[in-house]
């Protein structure tokens, strides 16, 4: 894992061919972890982070730079356990937050779990997505495109734990409209 750096950045690309996406990767050094993920509604835009981006320059790899996005304006709510394994993961779950073009997301727990707070959502398993730790977890992520929305679900799933409510109080945008353009 390369060092972390203190302003991340993420980035949103086009590519003429998809299947370039894979060989490419295959390509790059085995301590990059490489990661991308395709924008939902889109042909053919991605997003990745600035790790995998600065690999892929080194590598020559022909994409089209649309967008980039601090990384700092996506947040990030961890379970104890999501925070210890995913410490050095965290910009691959921003950028798939910003794949499913939400401006946060809260871990809601460990697939297999019985209880993931699914019952406390109005949009069913559409705000939910997951990210599978290098050391084996499969953790689940609810998705958050407006502030007020982590407010509501963080105050219901915590019981009103007061730092889980500051955390979504402080999220740096107020909607996913906020958000960078791509087009």
């Amino acid at each position: 894992m390369a060092a972390r750096r203190m302003i991340n950045r993420l980035y949103y690309f086009t590519i003429e061919d998809e299947s370039i996406l894979a060989e490419s990767f295959a390509q790059l050094e085995k301590e990059v972890y490489a990661i991308s993920y395709k924008v939902v509604g889109t042909e053919d835009v991605f997003v990745t982070t600035s790790e995998t981006k600065d690999a892929l320059d080194r590598h020559d790899f022909p994409y089209n730079l649309l967008a980039e996005e601090d990384g700092a304006r996506v947040s990030v709510y961890h379970s104890p356990l999501s925070r210890e394994e995913l410490a050095d993961y965290e910009d691959a779950v921003k950028a798939l937050a910003l794949a499913w073009r939400a401006i946060a997301v809260a871990c809601v727990g460990v697939n297999g779990e019985s209880n993931l707070g699914f019952d406390l959502s109005s949009n069913g398993a559409k705000s939910y997505t997951y990210f599978t730790a290098p050391a084996g977890h499969t953790f689940i992520w609810r998705l958050f495109r407006e502030r007020e929305e982590a407010v509501e679900f963080l105050t219901k799933l915590t019981a009103g734990d007061k730092k889980a409510i500051e955390w979504a109080e402080s999220i740096p945008l107020a909607s996913s409209k906020e958000l960078k353009s791509y087009h």
